[in-house]
């Protein structure tokens, strides 16, 4: 029998017939000729446009925000699965598909995608535009990484079809490019079998040598499904190992009452569903429910838990505080950094030292390639090797000592790279050494012209 459709039996009862399939090319070709009709409209100047995909955008709030500035294009309209193919075992859907729904649908195939963000409502063309990773990291890269195919529409309103074969300059620059270069409309993307439980043990270490040490062997073994790891405080290191499994003696589940990141720090072992180890940090937004103490209690969870729980409804919280947080001179620190695997003590040994706040998620992610958007002398200098994830979210600032600012430039220092969703503070001969100027201006050339969309730097490389 085939494995394939052995597992599925096992997701029957997750998705009725038809919810997702089958999207019409039609409905689909019509939803992007409007779209493309919007840009063409735009071409007479102005402000550049920013996209506008509905529901919660998942950068980090700023005061006095300039990443969305300008006219919105509306793409809230591209949210369905077109196809899922499980013989193949390839997706194809529009960028608006969360990866809660996305999920559910191939699950009910055996199926999962090679990189699940999360947060059960980051879209598809989120994973793409900011290169979302996690704990599988280690062996797929990136959620781009897995992406066969992109329909895209330009800033002259042209419809373009680009994949590693054709167009291929502008398919490898897409992923990282944070919607400058142009409106991702469709992609193709590979999946991977999956069970129905997810079993996971606990390693706690207590030192950065001896967790750094296990969790690089662990990368290079390739026996387990998922590896991350949660750093509690400097001797109290957990290294998560996963795998899939099709049975569980028991599962728990840290959607409502429970935390996730405080089960590590107690448990030498769990199961989980696997719907529910993908989104294990979704009810918490990671621990950003710690900065109102009172949503880490069971009552109050219980009480209002589905009001204020889950990354959505905290964004959208965070949102409506932005006046206040417009008088914060310095807002909390929030964001991921990535490390060479072998300058990972060195930093954490710094961070210890100069930030000392836990805990911090650690994930281990090894790039499919040399993506063409870094500056060759950023790729000269880390080398082919793993990194190490290492995302801070909360670190209150100061008056004193600007944070942010401070990790900015260790990691710069370390040969390493942050993501460009939060504060950033790069002036542009910083900002050109870290990306590719001249492959993102070709880019930029060809896509968009007479731009439409906003540039890299502009938008993102210094927001103060």
């Amino acid at each position: 029998m085939d494995p394939l459709v052995d597992t599925r039996s096992l997701f029957l009862g997750l998705l009725s017939e038809g919810e997702y399939m089958n999207q019409s090319t039609d409905t689909h070709a019509h939803k992007v000729e409007r779209l493309a009709s919007a840009v063409r409209e735009r071409l007479d100047g102005g402000s550049p446009a920013h996209i506008s995909k509905g529901g919660v955008p998942h950068f980090v709030p700023l005061p006095r925000d300039r990443r969305r500035i300008g006219k919105p294009l509306d793409v809230s309209s591209l949210d369905e699965i077109v196809e899922i193919d499980s013989r193949r075992r390839l997706c194809v859907a529009e960028p608006g598909v969360t990866f809660g729904r996305l999920v559910k649908a191939t699950l009910a195939h055996g199926l999962v995608p090679k990189v699940v963000p999360e947060l059960e409502d980051i879209t598809l063309g989120g994973a793409v535009a900011g290169c979302s990773i996690e704990s599988m990291s280690f062996r797929y890269g990136g959620f781009h990484d897995s992406c066969i195919e992109y329909e895209v529409v330009t800033g002259t309103g042209e419809v373009l079809i680009c994949s590693p074969s054709k167009n291929a300059d502008v398919f490898e620059m897409m992923h990282g490019s944070y919607g400058t270069l142009g409106l991702l409309t469709r992609l193709t993307f590979e999946l991977v079998p999956a069970k129905r439980y997810v079993r996971l043990d606990y390693h706690t270490h207590r030192n950065i040598a001896s967790f750094n040490e296990a969790m690089s062997a662990a990368c290079e073994a390739g026996e387990h499904d998922f590896i991350d790891g949660i750093i509690h405080s400097p001797d109290k290191l957990v290294l998560c190992l996963g795998s899939f499994v099709d049975h569980a003696p028991y599962v728990s589940n840290y959607r409502w009452l429970n935390i996730y990141y405080k089960s590590t720090y107690q448990r030498s072992e769990d199961y989980l569903e696997t719907p529910d180890y993908f989104f294990r940090y979704d009810a918490e937004c990671h621990w950003m429910t710690r900065t109102v103490p009172p949503l880490e209690w069971k009552p109050v969870r219980l009480a209002v838990g589905k009001v204020f729980l889950g990354s959505s409804n905290l964004i959208k919280w965070s949102r409506r505080l932005d006046k206040l947080l417009a008088l914060k001179k310095r807002p909390d620190v929030v964001c991921d950094v990535f490390l060479p695997v072998d300058r990972f003590v060195e930093f954490f040994d710094w961070y210890v030292s100069d930030f000392d706040f836990f805990p911090l998620w650690i994930v281990p992610y090894k790039p499919a390639k040399k993506y063409p958007w870094l500056s060759e002398e950023l790729a000269a200098r880390q080398g082919e090797k793993l990194f190490i994830d290492c995302a801070i979210y909360g670190k209150r600032n100061s008056e004193a000592v600007d944070y942010s600012k401070l990790l900015e430039d260790k990691v710069f220092e370390l040969n390493g790279l942050k993501t460009l969703i939060s504060r950033n503070h790069y002036t542009p001969e910083r900002f050109w050494r870290i990306y590719n100027r001249s492959n993102y201006a070709a880019a930029k050339d060809r896509l968009d012209p007479n731009k439409v969309f906003p540039d890299l730097y502009e938008s993102l490389g210094r927001v103060e």
